[in-house]
């Protein structure tokens, strides 16, 4: 009888794409997906290692996942902090198996040396992967949707990120590579709605294989250049309905880019910020200030004033001020952004940040953070109750749960809707109830009980082409 494998994955959805891949090896290795992980002969916990709070969340799902599973069955690490820590996470934790960084074999039988050590004493900094992920073929999508990683690694020198360390410089994907992959997962037949392109730097696609990139400096000029991730946003657009762009780095989001997003039916926008302190900012060694970013958002409104918005803010990094905090506050509520996550510092071994003067207290980060999300959350609730009464389209993912271009699968807020809903369709609601971030919604009068008028069936609206 064929293994049966069980994989948990932790962190961003860049490493549920790496589960992905993971899962097409293991089936081709002759095993089968397992009902839970207590029933796997395999069980693997791909991990994240971007802040303490992930590194801890992973180490404790590695020790329940050691309590539960069978007697016999082997224990995988892989993932971020197996990049990161190696040899010194595996002697960490003595009920693991094996730790296997990108792109190693999954259930090598050779053992390991182990002895208790402390984890995290400092970072492990090691070659970029000779095999990577990003070759590795995928099964097809499950779900309507899909991630589709463009591009590995980060040529960007953040204060606070540790992540080149182990992951690399930027090694961005052939167009030809990622458009197979979308056929794969289901774009050559239809049944893929949407594709949501991640990377660490996703605007700066292809731009360590062109040259193209023009840095600018912290306090100078937006650049533009991008015209590669420009094409394939309009690529990937030709084979599925909704294309959502993860990860927008602000001072290469053009107007070229802007349009290309806007081009697709999705305006969404994710913006990665960090903070909006100019000061900060050149501490955290990252571009821009408050007034540039309110600048864009406006900008990006004036063309469509639905566009939706994302960003995240790092709270507590050394030397946040009062005033700092309070100018993030005030920027908060002029931006008015759908979604925000706040972030606490998180002091990596290594990073440019690691030895800065100004650390903030502990209390005060939490204190901080509570702040920032009382009023997001009011601004949130505020943003989704101007729903109500107005008729969106939804992309059904779930029996009773779709999502409108508004929310990002997996991160943001759902909407809640009749479940005779056929899976994987594109429908027209009528939102007619708010939750926090969540809405609920019906499908208008005009159409019977169980056929929704209008629907959109893999991409394509009864009657009339595809995009």
């Amino acid at each position: 009888m064929a293994e049966r494998y069980w994989i948990e994955t932790l962190g961003c959805p860049k490493n549920q794409v790496d589960s992905d891949k993971l899962v097409g090896t293991l089936t081709g290795d002759g095993f089968v997906a397992a009902a839970s992980p207590e029933e796997a002969d395999l069980v693997v916990v791909n991990t994240c290692a971007f802040i303490e709070a992930a590194r801890q969340e992973s180490i404790d799902t590695v020790l329940a996942l050691s309590d539960t599973r069978r007697d016999g069955a082997r224990l995988v690490v892989t993932g971020c902090m197996a990049e990161r820590y190696g040899d010194e996470l595996a002697s960490a934790l003595p009920e693991v198996d094996l730790v296997a960084p990108f792109g190693a074999p999954l259930h090598d039988p050779v053992g390991l040396e182990r002895t208790p050590v402390v984890l995290g004493a400092k970072p492990v900094s090691a070659p970029v992967p000779a095999f990577d992920l990003l070759n590795l073929p995928r099964p097809h999508a499950t779900a309507p949707w899909a991630y589709v990683k463009v591009a590995e690694g980060c040529d960007r020198n953040c204060g606070f990120c540790a992540i080149p360390s182990f992951r690399g410089k930027q090694r961005s994907r052939p167009v030809g590579a990622i458009l197979d992959e979308i056929d794969q997962l289901g774009g050559s037949d239809g049944s893929l709605a949407e594709v949501v392109l991640v990377a660490q730097d996703l605007s700066s696609f292809a731009l360590d294989r062109s040259g193209g990139r023009v840095e600018p400096r912290i306090d100078g000029p937006a650049v533009g250049g991008n015209r590669p991730i420009v094409e394939l946003v309009a690529r990937v657009s030709e084979r599925v309905r909704w294309t959502r762009l993860l990860y927008l780095y602000p001072s290469t989001l053009d107007d070229a880019l802007v349009e290309a997003i806007l081009a697709t039916g999705v305006p969404y926008f994710d913006l990665s910020l960090q903070h909006v302190s100019r000061p900060l900012l050149k501490r955290m060694r990252r571009w821009g200030e408050g007034e540039r970013f309110l600048e864009r958002i406006g900008s990006i409104r004036a063309a469509e004033p639905t566009a939706a918005f994302r960003s995240s803010f790092i709270v507590g990094y050394p030397g946040e001020t009062e005033e700092d905090h309070d100018r993030l506050l005030g920027w908060i509520g002029e931006a008015q952004l759908d979604w925000v996550g706040f972030f606490p510092f998180s002091n990596e071994a290594g990073t440019y940040a690691a030895d800065l003067d100004g650390q903030v207290p502990g209390e005060l980060v939490t204190e901080r953070i509570r702040e920032c999300t009382e009023l997001q959350d009011a601004i949130t609730a505020r943003r989704r109750e101007e729903l109500i009464g107005t008729t969106i389209e939804v992309l059904v993912d779930a029996p009773g749960e779709a999502r409108s271009y508004r929310e990002a699968p997996e991160i943001d807020g759902i909407v809640t809707v009749p479940d005779h809903l056929p899976v994987g369709t594109f429908v027209e609601v009528v939102v007619v109830d708010a939750d926090g971030p969540d809405v609920s919604a019906v499908v208008p009068d005009g159409g019977p009980e169980g056929d929704p008028t209008p629907l959109v069936i893999a991409g394509t609206v009864a009657g009339t082409p595809g995009r």
